[in-house]
């Protein structure tokens, strides 16, 4: 049994998530979680596995971190039409984002208080609720 106070291995992550573990899988899950939770895109990642020297190509990486979101490993955050950032913190939360440098911190889902949402369509209910606060530099 896997001592508590660890981080799951690479393999444990991929089967919690019923995922075959191939190689390029446990390597991109390596990158993903060997620096604890962050904000990666696909492009980010892609750069980081050539660094590391993981033969893997950006359509690779995209369609592993779809999958991984799929299964619930990562979270999705859409920022702009064509720029996503995958989550490693699947929990509720939400975003500040941060326009200059395009990274994104995380907010604690406490910390937001939504006094009104509107009336879902017949049918439907609230999956999740993402709020994503856009910083800019302060005017002087």
């Amino acid at each position: 049994m896997a001592d508590p106070h660890t981080s799951p291995t690479p393999s444990e992550r991929l089967a919690a998530a019923g995922l075959r573990p191939t190689r390029q899988r446990l390597a991109l899950t390596s990158l993903v979680y060997g620096q604890g939770e962050r904000h990666v895109s696909a492009e980010s990642l892609h750069a980081e596995a050539v660094r590391a020297k993981v033969p893997v190509s950006l359509a690779t990486v995209y369609n592993t971190l779809r999958r991984f979101t799929e299964c619930g490993l990562l979270r999705e955050v859409l920022v702009a039409p064509g720029k996503v950032y995958f989550d490693t913190n699947a929990a509720d939360h939400h975003h500040f984002f941060f326009e200059r440098t395009g990274e994104l911190a995380d907010i604690p889902a406490d910390h937001v208080t939504l006094s009104k949402l509107p009336a879902t369509p017949p049918g439907t209910d609230i999956a999740r609720v993402d709020v994503i606060i856009r910083l800019s530099a302060a005017k002087t």
